[in-house]
């Protein structure tokens, strides 16, 4: 498993885990493959969120570390507006909003939103967490460039991460300076060691071990990198292949590590979790249908960029909602099914929604 994947937490809202929740609670041993062992961990603090590559990447289907982005479509429809999309907000607050975006993805006017439509503000709202993450990028990059010169080092950054998990910077800085051993415990070190392959991955040819802004940005966030995009690809495969043949099949997909479930509510999660993946496997990342996900699969189905998959993705969520089976998505259907596109469920959705429109 990666190191440096210890250092993140998973989304709250996934399912894994909150299997992890459950399990700790009621002494059950089963969990989802590939669980993070920072479940016990303290949150990181601001300055090392700053500069550490985050576990969960807006608008990508799946997480660092190999799970599903439980929130993608959400993401790919909100937006930089997911988060004003809350569960405790007024409804009818949330309604009009709603309503208010129903009218911007549909294009024509023709008060009905095509899988040509949706794919196009799919890519719209991917287009804006880009650039959510390179204004974001630009205050990371000035947190380990203090001097100003447009490129960071390896020792820079080194200095920087130890000093945001607690060493003292100066001694840190003097230490490396002087090759003294910085005797660090085995985890940091082998976080070290997996966030410098990462470090070197990100500086583009020709090497000259420093990082400017852009490599620093797909060091941080590898979905603006083809490179580094192959290089994520790379590392969950390794994660998930148990054969070593670099490729994933179904089994392999979907595995649970050996153990017993105590707890039938515990074997449901399991068993949603294992239904997710075998679906998502079949039906998305297996491209060509012939059991087993290659590299280039995967890669092509991560590509947050990838227009092909903005279409299938518009397809599915309009497949969601739509009742009458038209292949569009009205305003009524996206209202009674607004918990699948924004996280919240709106009680009063059959209110006469075209005097409101």
């Amino acid at each position: 498993m990666a190191v440096w994947r210890k250092l993140w937490p998973r989304n709250v809202l996934s399912v894994t885990l909150l299997c992890c929740v459950l399990l700790h609670t009621m002494n059950v041993h089963a969990r989802p493959a590939n669980m993070s062992a920072s479940k016990d961990k303290a949150p990181p603090a601001k300055d090392e969120n700053e500069i550490l590559p985050p576990d969960h990447l807006n608008g990508v289907k799946m997480e660092m570390d190999g799970h599903l982005n439980k929130d993608f479509h959400q993401e790919v429809f909100l937006g930089k507006e997911m988060e004003e999309f809350d569960e405790d907000s007024e409804p009818r607050r949330n309604r009009k909003k709603l309503i208010d975006i129903f009218t911007k993805v549909d294009f024509n006017k023709d008060r009905s939103v095509s899988a040509k439509e949706m794919q196009r503000w799919i890519m719209e709202k991917t287009e804006e967490h880009f650039q959510e993450a390179m204004v974001e990028n630009k205050n990371s990059f000035r947190a380990v460039d203090p001097d100003g010169d447009g490129h960071v080092t390896w020792d820079e950054y080194r200095v920087k991460f130890l000093a945001s998990k607690g060493f003292n910077e100066k001694e840190i800085a003097e230490k490396i300076k002087n090759n003294e051993d910085l005797k660090l415990d085995e985890e940091t070190q082998e976080v070290l060691e997996s966030l410098k392959d990462r470090w070197f991955q990100a500086d583009n040819p020709p090497s000259d071990q420093l990082l400017n802004e852009e490599e620093f940005l797909s060091f941080l966030h590898p979905e603006h990198s083809r490179g580094m995009l192959k290089y994520m690809v790379k590392e969950i495969v390794r994660d998930l292949d148990q054969d070593g043949d670099k490729k994933l099949t179904l089994s392999e997909f979907i595995s649970l590590p050996v153990g017993t479930v105590e707890n039938q509510q515990a074997q449901d999660i399991d068993d949603d979790w294992v239904r997710e993946r075998k679906k998502e496997f079949e039906e998305v990342i297996d491209a060509d249908r012939d059991g087993i996900v290659t590299m280039e699969e995967l890669e092509e189905y991560m590509d947050p960029m990838n227009e092909h998959n903005a279409l299938n993705e518009a397809k599915q969520m309009i497949a969601v909602a739509d009742e009458n089976q038209n292949r569009n998505l009205e305003l009524d259907e996206i209202l009674k099914y607004s918990e699948y596109f924004t996280g919240s469920k709106l009680m009063d959705y059959a209110r006469n929604v075209h005097e409101e429109f």
